[in-house]
This record gives structure tokens, C-alpha cells and sequence, in this order.
């Protein structure tokens, strides 16, 4: 599992440093933050501690579906799919569909904050 770099910018910090990008003046490092969030709380929900251990949980067990990972974790499936779309979204787990299954695969389990 690997160490994921995350940056906390204000989101005109995170649109000028798309622009710039995008027109080809700066072509981002192998060490740059991937993702983004614009506030520390939005950081803390989105990384609680409940939220670490799923991942933990899902990279540790390889759960087969988001079935089988609300069983190992207590959660509601609801609650859970929920969690895992965020989580998604953020890149932080994969959901593969498998046939009539969704399988979360966690990317990574550490994280490393730059704040700007």
C-alpha cells in the first residue's frame, strides 16, 4: 500500500494551479499532492479515524463485496456505500464491479498532509 499526498489549498489555489497545468507551465511532480481539499474540516470528515480504520479494514481483509465489508465492520450497507462513494470520489478506494457486486479496493492506507 502505498503513502498518498494530499493538499489543503483554497479552492482558487487549486484553480489557478489546474490553469497553469493544464496551459503546460508546470508539469506536477511524482511527490505532489494528488488531492485536494479546500478545508481542514472537510480533510478531518472525510479522513476520521472510523473512516482510516475502513481502509485499513478493506486492504487488510479483501473484501468481496460491500456486502461482506459491512458485515466485518458492524456498519450499515447503506451508511457504508454512502462512505466508500466519498471516498471514491476523493480517490482514496477503487469500487470495481464485478457482475452483480461492487469489491472496494482501498489505494492507499497512509497519508502525508501539505497545507499551503
Amino acid at each position: 500500500m502505498k503513502t498518498l499526498v494530499i493538499g489543503l489549498a483554497s479552492r482558487d489555489a487549486i484553480r489557478a494551479r489546474a490553469r497553469i497545468i493544464a496551459r503546460g507551465e508546470h508539469k506536477p511532480a511524482p511527490d505532489e499532492p494528488k488531492i485536494w481539499f479546500t478545508s481542514m474540516r472537510s480533510l478531518a470528515e472525510v479522513l476520521s479515524d472510523d473512516n482510516r480504520a475502513l481502509l485499513r479494514l478493506i486492504h487488510e481483509a479483501k473484501p468481496e463485496s460491500v456486502n461482506r465489508l459491512a458485515e466485518l465492520s458492524g456498519r450499515a450497507p447503506s451508511n457504508l456505500s454512502r462512505t466508500l462513494r466519498t471516498m471514491e470520489h476523493y480517490g482514496l478506494v477503487e469500487l470495481r464491479r464485478q457482475s452483480r457486486q461492487v469489491r472496494p479496493v482501498a489505494k492507499a492506507s497512509e497519508f502525508l498532509i501539505r497545507a499551503a
